[in-house]
């Protein structure tokens, strides 16, 4: 059972990391990519647009909690 823990925990650390909001946003934008790619519609530009509109969140959020 100890090794099935250590996998879990470094699943969740590889993925999740030091920040769940974005492993969420990655996955939001997985599926709306698939949603919009099933729909026989060109879904390329979704990902890169969430790409830096989380990073873009991630920074200023990391810069206001600078003392």
């Amino acid at each position: 059972m100890n090794r099935a823990r250590a996998v879990a925990t470094f699943l969740w650390d590889f993925v999740v990391g030091d920040d769940w909001r974005i492993a969420v946003a990655v996955v939001i934008a997985l599926g709306l990519t698939a949603v919009v790619a099933g729909a026989q519609v060109s879904a390329w530009w979704i990902l890169p647009v969430f790409v830096a509109g989380v990073l873009t969140l991630s920074v200023w959020r990391a810069g206001q909690s600078r003392p």
